[in-house]
């Protein structure tokens, strides 16, 4: 009897498609009736205490896994979790439910009740810290039951996961390697599991609805991340193709286009743990080394020397690549809890990025340039540094006498530096409308687009109520882009990117159209990526980037940029 394909449809959260065998993943059996009987408020108020320390040290051991097999950005959902522990609302809920005579489990469960409902029915991205909750509630329950884990870490090669939906502790865990993909009941693109598939290159589709559940355990499906589709009973040739879009050949060495161009294709990294990785995907280099990272998880910021040594890993990860490194980037949502920060009603229009480095932080950025400047001279790779949110030539000007500065320290005190080459991150309209005056004083401008978009477009990144607007596919956007690298190269300056936009494979060509030299991304897209620069002809690639700039609208440019048409 020949099976019939049947096709369910939700919202595709990665461009990649798998095939592979249905495995329902069901962490929730619930808690039997409550026995209110023999229950010992102080007793129940300990192993809350205590079910609370071992949740603790379980979400900074999966930070620092996170970290490391996803991504640092990815990671930083564990620390919110690790707040929701000692959120005060959960606590007094917990202490209210055991003056009633609930055992402990039960307690936790009816103290996340009403906060979990208040988020999911905002709507939007604030929606999603329901799925927060609930990670953190289910450990809860499940270490003061004695209950163990489901084993995500160890599913059989080939596994599709169905899940009603998975939090982000429970995609952290998903192994690209051994799970063809995974589609949920519930979800969004912009979820914590839909970033964290797009992070490790899974084939993912969220948001599928109520039909998925009749899905039965062991079926064949095929997950199409590009279409949003989830295929049950495929046919033989569909799971083929399905499954060669997984085999991407990860190059060791620079790739060219088509007609000869070379395209630098680096990764964004944030801890040195994350350096190994990038490496074996086929990182020429670093395109972003985020030091914030470096500052974090600790009661005093890193010294010189151990900021040299962390430098000089990453040039010898690299020695025959380039290592740009991004000074500290903090404010904004990146907090420290040992500076004293501005409590700002709009942090992302404050005291940020080369702000504070050029004011309260002053210490701390010569700091980080002496040991800059030292691993500079080891001879192991290219170093570059770049100064980030730059909106003004005049902060750039403050920026370069500063680095002038601690060389002139240095050589005075007969320390052996280098100054490396430098740049500007382009994240503001300013920075865009002046890249011509920085371009003239750099080596290279590195093109920052999800910031960049959120200023052009006046959309905040973390408000769903503008995603629409959040579009790097914008004419403005575009325009904005484009104008930075005609502004670059007409002062022999090179041009990168290191947004989110840089590390779609599908963006390759558009990107090689507008002349970006260096493209920057999350090391699991390393090797996607490169194989689209190499089929890539950069004539056809800036025929088909002018017609997308000379659109009217979102639409018509996503239409050109898709359907290779021009404005001819």
């Amino acid at each position: 009897m020949t099976m019939t394909e049947r096709t369910l449809t939700g919202i595709g959260a990665t461009p990649r498609s798998g095939a592979g065998t249905v495995v329902w993943y069901s962490p929730d059996a619930g808690l039997p009736d409550p026995d209110e009987a023999d229950v010992d408020p102080d007793a129940e108020r300990q192993r809350f205490t205590d079910a609370r320390e071992t949740a603790r040290t379980e979400l900074e051991a999966e930070r620092e896994r996170t970290a490391e097999r996803v991504g640092e950005q990815e990671a930083e959902v564990f620390d919110a979790h690790r707040q929701f522990l000692a959120d005060p609302q959960i606590e007094d809920g917990v202490e209210s439910a055991l003056e009633d005579g609930l055992p402990v489990e039960h307690a936790v469960q009816r103290a996340f009740a009403d906060p979990i409902e208040q988020f999911a029915g905002m709507g939007g991205r604030t929606a999603e810290r329901a799925d927060d909750l609930r990670d953190v509630r289910d450990r809860l329950v499940r270490i003061l039951a004695g209950d163990d884990r489901v084993d995500l870490d160890e599913l059989p090669e080939g596994s599709v996961v169905l899940a009603e939906r998975l939090t982000p502790s429970d995609t952290a865990r998903l192994d690209p390697d051994r799970v063809a993909g995974f589609a949920t009941v519930t979800g969004g693109r912009t979820s914590h599991a839909a970033i964290f598939a797009r992070s490790l290159a899974l084939p993912a589709v969220v948001g599928v609805g109520d039909d998925l559940r009749d899905v039965a355990e062991g079926a064949t499906v095929v997950v199409d991340g590009e279409a949003g589709e989830l295929v049950v009973d495929p046919s033989e040739e569909r799971r083929e193709a399905a499954r060669a879009t997984r085999d991407v050949e990860i190059r060791e060495v620079p790739v060219t286009t088509a007609d000869g161009a070379e395209i630098e294709v680096a990764a964004n990294v944030g801890r040195p743990t994350e350096l190994e990785a990038a490496n074996a995907r086929g990182a020429d280099g670093i395109g972003l080394y985020r030091t914030e990272f470096l500052f974090l998880d600790r009661d005093a910021p890193p010294d010189e020397d151990e900021q040299y040594e962390t430098y000089r890993e990453a040039l010898e990860t690299f020695p025959d690549g380039r290592v740009v490194v991004r000074t500290l980037d903090i404010g904004g949502d990146k907090p420290i809890p040992y500076l004293e920060l501005p409590d700002e009603e709009n942090p992302f229009l404050g005291e940020r990025g080369i702000r504070r480095s050029l004011g309260p932080d002053a210490d701390l950025f010569e700091t980080q340039l002496r040991a800059l400047l030292r691993a500079a001279a080891d001879g192991e790779g290219r170093l570059a540094v770049m100064f980030p949110l730059v909106a003004t030539p005049e902060e750039l000007t403050d920026a370069l006498e500063t680095v002038s500065g601690v060389a002139d320290a240095l050589d005075e005190e007969g320390v052996d530096y280098a100054v490396p080459e430098l740049g500007v991150m382009i994240e503001t309209p300013g920075a865009v409308f002046t890249a011509p005056e920085l371009a003239a004083r750099v080596d290279f401008l590195s093109i920052g687009t999800n910031d960049l978009t959120q200023y052009v477009m006046a959309a905040a990144r973390e408000n769903e109520r503008v995603a629409g607007l959040r579009e790097p596919r914008h004419p403005a956007v575009l325009r904005a882009i484009a104008r930075t690298v005609e502004a670059a190269h007409e002062h022999d300056a090179w041009v990168g990117m290191c947004g989110e936009m840089a590390g779609d494979p599908e963006l390759t060509e558009l990107l090689v159209g507008l002349g970006l030299d260096e493209l920057s991304m999350s090391a699991v897209t390393v090797p996607e990526v490169k194989a689209a620069v190499r089929g890539v002809d950069t004539e056809d690639a800036a025929d088909r980037a002018s017609g997308a700039l000379e659109a009217a609208t979102s639409a018509q440019a996503i239409k050109r940029i898709e359907s290779g048409a021009t404005n001819r």
